[in-house]
């Protein structure tokens, strides 16, 4: 039995896996995840194929010299594209007022016709710079008077960490079942001329009352439990701490896709936020 990206894969699933990928030369990388889903049944809470997962877990096995895979049909380039700066994101007018004189705040959530839009924010004012969330995902704007302030971007919970493990108390089976129940703050940004104390800690409260309706509208899931990663050498995680998040622990540094056992990223600091009082019966049932 071998474990890869939150899924077992017995002996004889191995030898399955190997015989139908000979079977299949002509087949590319991506032609294969998807059939190896649809075969051992890999699918998503809301139906889709797990296919990027599978990619994952089988170069892993190529890696590891369980199984061989066939050549990629591109080289991957090491240069990302990155949203064009336009001035529709320039800097605005500086904003100093405390959360409680600020005009009344609305979540929107990204469309297709303003994806582009938030991406640009990402982009030019988070530290991480753009990259596309993984699985599903929801993203937003915080307005105030037409005008964009904050920016929210929210995708698929991490496979495994050990403290967040811990504070549910379930075992692997019933992770790999919960997963898709918690949903993930990948990105959040107050745009730096706003300068609006408390706003942080009210804008996490609004969304943690909105995104979990948001979130069964458009993936017929009900999440019951959100987690995010502070960079422990950049921020404090004051906000969430004042939003009545609670802090489990920290990371190893190793990343998703890292090399395994070696620190590749940075330690950052775990934060939970149930989002029902019976979160751990939901995802331990």
């Amino acid at each position: 039995m071998k474990r890869y990206c939150g899924r077992d894969f017995s002996t004889e699933e191995q030898a399955q896996l190997i015989e139908f990928i000979k079977q299949n030369p002509s087949k590319s990388r991506a032609d294969l995840s998807r059939d190896v889903c649809r075969m051992f049944s890999w699918y998503k809470a809301d139906g889709g194929l797990k296919e990027m997962s599978c990619r994952v877990a089988m170069l892993r096995m190529h890696e590891d010299g369980l199984i061989q895979l066939p050549a990629p049909r591109r080289i991957k380039s090491t240069r990302r594209s990155k949203p064009s700066e336009t001035s529709a994101t320039d800097p605005q007018p500086l904003i100093q007022h405390p959360v409680h004189q600020l005009s009344a705040l609305q979540l929107h959530l990204v469309t297709t016709k303003d994806s582009k839009l938030w991406n640009e924010y990402i982009q030019r004012y988070h530290y991480l710079g753009y990259t596309p969330l993984p699985g599903a995902q929801l993203r937003y704007f915080v307005i105030m008077n037409g005008q964009v302030i904050a920016l929210l971007g929210f995708g698929a919970s991490a496979w495994q960490i050990a403290p967040r493990d811990h504070f549910i108390g379930w075992d692997h089976d019933q992770r790999r079942r919960g997963l898709p129940l918690i949903v993930n703050n990948a990105r959040f940004l107050i745009l730096p001329w706003i300068q609006s104390k408390n706003l942080a800690s009210k804008i996490l409260g609004m969304i943690a009352r909105q995104l979990p309706t948001d979130w069964f509208n458009r993936y017929h899931i009900q999440p019951v439990l959100m987690e995010t990663f502070v960079d422990s050498e950049r921020f404090t995680g004051t906000c969430y701490r004042a939003a009545n998040w609670t802090h489990v622990g920290q990371t190893k540094g190793r990343g998703k896709l890292g090399p395994r056992g070696v620190q590749s990223v940075p330690i950052k600091d775990i934060f939970l936020y149930p989002l029902t009082r019976d979160f751990r019966n939901i995802l331990k049932g």
